[in-house]
């Protein structure tokens, strides 16, 4: 798995990358209430804001961690946003996209960094 400094988490399988939120952040938040998911499809660029989620607590953005294209969307968060909180490095997870370079993963942290970084 690789992290960004916005704690989504990416996992690549195939020749998707799969993007949630780490646990650090949905501690943070605290119970989600609702999640706001892209289409598929969609083209997107690095930093864009592509899914909102709300929690009891705040409402957040969750930014396209590379440029690509969201190819699958998790849509039992509509009916169940709570999965990000109960599992937010599995069933939790809320796109799939693809990209074109995969060497951009190499720019973010792993996990020990992302620990640090958190630490």
């Amino acid at each position: 798995m690789k992290f960004t400094e916005e704690h989504e988490w990416l996992r690549v399988e195939g020749d998707l990358i799969v993007v949630g939120i780490t646990e650090h952040a949905s501690e943070q938040l605290g119970d989600i209430v609702f999640v706001d998911l892209p289409d598929a499809d969609t083209e997107v660029a690095k930093d864009d804001e592509v899914v909102v989620i709300e929690s009891v607590k705040a409402a957040s953005d969750i930014l396209a961690p590379l440029d690509g294209t969201i190819v699958e969307v998790n849509d039992v968060l509509g009916d169940n946003p709570s999965l990000v909180n109960e599992d937010p490095t599995g069933d939790g997870w809320f796109f799939k996209m693809k990209i074109e370079d995969m060497s951009a993963l190499d720019d973010l942290m792993d996990e020990a960094a992302y620990k640090d970084f958190i630490g």
